[in-house]
């Protein structure tokens, strides 16, 4: 009976770990998006370092731009793409919990 509690003690530690690393992950990415938006306006992209942030931030970003067009002179497509990025780090909470209540 004592293994059973140390097995499940271990595996919510790895569901708490994965989530964290995700929700990490996530905000390391909001935050090259940020980057990337604030280099658009200053110039920057040209850099090694701006086209670094580029391909690893214009594909999802893209997808919005194919939906969403630009309103003048201003894309709208980032905010919508870390308006998203954040709605499913929110939803990462209640599938935690759903994950935590299996075990």
């Amino acid at each position: 009976m004592i293994d059973k509690v140390g097995e499940n003690s271990k595996m919510e530690l790895f569901v708490n770990f994965i989530f964290n690393l995700i929700r990490y992950l996530a905000l390391g990415y909001f935050f090259a998006i940020l980057i990337y938006i604030v280099m658009s306006w200053v110039g920057g992209r040209d850099s090694a370092f701006g086209e670094f942030l580029g391909s690893i931030v214009e594909p999802y970003i893209g997808i919005f731009r194919n939906i969403i067009p630009p309103i003048g002179m201003i894309d709208l497509s980032p905010i919508v793409a870390i308006f998203l990025l954040n709605l499913a780090v929110r939803g990462l909470g209640p599938v935690q919990q759903w994950i935590m209540g299996l075990l």
